[in-house]
């Protein structure tokens, strides 16, 4: 699924070459979307801007309308010039936005409504987010509590948990836990407020690096059995939780909790 820095860095694309045009082609195979563009005559109206909450991404529509997507796993966003060859099937298209100068195509994206400011803060999915990790006026000690609440949870999981803090997904789960040295199966009520703020802290600046940078290596995520980076041990790996999510980490830089579960 992406990450909270995808969605950034494709908000911004999306920005850059959508904000100030007007729109010439809006079409979706969602029934919903295609009713709400002959009732709502999409063509004409002008991109305000396009920008990111969490793992939402928002496009936002003179006359109070905002087109929200979520990627879940498989989703993405596109811009072509227009007429220009898509690069990926027409039968994974679902929305098609034009302007004269850009066409930008959502492709396998199995979330898009469009609404109003203000139905978009009553609806569940983005009024209880947690504080974004990339936003600009992030709460770190709003975030910290919220996950310092989930006191039976494994840190990991707490992390992935969008109403404790948005946006973090899997790779920087594991990144963060690693540069903070914190063991990923350790319970939230086992760690200290200082703890749980520099696996935070470390999110946020893994996060916005690789927002505004291409990523850059990554530490633990994707490396099991290799040579961690830092000390040499080989990497670990195991699934984690509910959803059975995979985690890396370091045995020797992030040693067992009391409370690491001892087979999985």
């Amino acid at each position: 699924m992406p990450e909270g820095d995808t969605i950034f860095r494709a908000a911004r694309t999306l920005d850059r070459a959508l904000a100030g045009r007007t729109v010439t082609r809006f079409d979706s195979v969602f029934s919903k979307l295609a009713r709400a563009n002959d009732d709502l005559r999409m063509a004409g109206r002008t991109i305000e801007r396009v920008d990111a909450r969490g793992k939402h991404l928002l496009i936002w529509f003179s006359g109070d309308l905002v087109l929200r997507t979520h990627m879940r796993m498989h989703g993405s966003w596109h811009i072509y010039r227009p007429g220009e060859r898509w690069q990926r099937p027409r039968a994974d298209m679902r929305v098609v936005i034009g302007t004269a100068e850009y066409e930008a195509v959502a492709f396998s994206v199995p979330v898009a409504e469009l609404t109003t400011a203000r139905d978009l803060e009553r609806d569940s999915a983005v009024r209880d987010l947690g504080p974004d990790i990339l936003a600009e006026g992030f709460d770190a000690a709003d975030a910290v509590s919220r996950i310092q609440a989930m006191t039976e949870a494994e840190i990991a999981e707490a992390l992935l948990d969008q109403q404790a803090v948005a946006g973090i997904g899997n790779i920087f789960k594991s990144e963060s836990l690693f540069v903070a040295r914190v063991d990923p199966f350790a319970r939230v009520a086992t760690l200290s407020r200082d703890d749980v703020s520099r696996v935070v802290d470390a999110a946020r600046r893994l996060m916005r690096a690789s927002a505004v940078e291409r990523p850059a290596a990554f530490s633990v995520y994707g490396r099991s059995g290799r040579p961690c980076r830092r000390c040499g041990t080989p990497i670990s790996r195991r699934m984690q939780g509910e959803n059975a999510r995979v985690t890396y980490w370091c045995e020797r830089c992030q040693p067992a909790s009391p409370t690491r579960p001892t087979k999985r």
